[in-house]
């Protein structure tokens, strides 16, 4: 790979910090940034900024849509190159207004990042979310072992995210003290928990079979009574792993700290319904399933505004937008019911 480029990496730097002090960016989406245009770079060899061209733009066009995930080494999606594209056209735009640019390129050059219609349209186009049925739901719970406490643990997450539906950047971020079983309530407090967009969010469990909440108060109780845990200490705690005489590696317990990532929380519960021969579906598709089952279960719009607010959604058209698209089809089959 060719060098980086020492100007290309301080205008990157002033642009992080512009995006840091007026946009209010975190480190994980200025991140997500600095990586569209590491992309870009690599496709011009790391040329200096100073020398783009409207012919680069097109040329790493072509490149994102013949380029593969180096995981899967299936083809991007729509969605992944569209949003590489407006991150890259973004930053131009705003480095064509800088001292010693202004001259090599314009504001207009910049829109030659944009996305054809055809693409961009299927990039953003509505798409239906898969979500396990609350009997789906209920059997991949019942099934899950609780004979070792790391066993005890993700059956609980699995009941816990059941109960309130929290996002599971959230959850990974979760201590004890924000639980209050009493109230059979969940603070997500914005200072403490990584809460989408930095909200507070306050969650009364939602009314689903009793067996989630029995799971989730022992495992509390567990916690608290049997490994003493305290009020600062991870609600769903990682596994400790080292050697153990005569075994190698293996699981000595659990810390007293969360992952730092979510990608085990997340294998946990896709794996609950996988073992049975079930979708992989995700913690987040448990959002879904409690928002339809809000949807057959209030009567009024004041209900279904409060368990809108639950999930932690501050308009009720973001909860039935995310959870409830209603297709041209559908729209007619509904208002027929009228006319019958």
């Amino acid at each position: 790979m060719a060098k980086r480029n020492a100007q290309n990496e301080r205008m990157k730097r002033d642009y992080v910090l512009f995006l840091e002090e007026t946009e209010g960016l975190d480190e994980k989406s200025t991140d997500k940034v600095l990586a569209a245009i590491l992309k870009f770079e690599v496709s011009t060899g790391f040329k200096p900024f100073t020398k783009f061209h409207i012919e680069q733009a097109v040329q790493f066009k072509k490149e994102l849509n013949r380029a593969k995930h180096p995981r899967t080494g299936k083809a991007l999606s729509h969605a992944t190159v569209d949003a590489t594209l407006a991150l890259v056209r973004k930053y131009f735009t705003w480095l064509s207004g800088r001292n010693g640019f202004r001259s090599k390129f314009t504001y207009s050059d910049a829109a030659y990042f944009k996305n054809n219609r055809k693409n961009a349209r299927i990039a953003h186009a509505q798409r239906d979310v898969p979500y396990p049925s609350l009997p789906a739901a209920s059997r991949a719970f019942e099934a899950l072992p609780s004979d070792t406490e790391v066993q005890m643990r993700d059956k609980a997450l699995f009941a816990f995210l059941m109960l309130t539906g929290a996002r599971i950047g959230a959850v990974a971020t979760l201590k004890l003290k924000h639980v209050n079983l009493t109230e059979c309530h969940l603070r997500q407090d914005a200072r403490e928990v990584a809460t989408k967009n930095a909200k507070d969010i306050d969650t009364w469990f939602f009314p689903v079979a009793s067996a989630y909440l029995d799971c989730f108060a022992a495992w509390v109780a567990y916690l608290r009574e049997d490994k003493f845990f305290g009020q600062e200490d991870a609600l769903f705690p990682k596994a400790l792993v080292g050697v153990k005489d005569g075994e190698g590696f293996a699981n000595l317990g659990l810390a007293r700290e969360g992952y730092a990532s979510t990608a085990n929380l997340n294998k946990i519960i896709r794996n609950a319904f996988s073992r049975l021969g079930m979708p992989e579906y995700t913690p987040h598709s448990f959002r879904k399933t409690l928002f339809l089952l809000g949807v057959e279960t209030c009567e009024t719009l004041e209900e279904i505004k409060a368990w809108s607010m639950n999930l932690g959604h501050e308009h009720l058209s973001t909860s039935y937008q995310s959870y409830l698209p209603m297709s041209r089809e559908r729209q007619r089959e509904v208002l027929k019911r009228f006319r019958s």
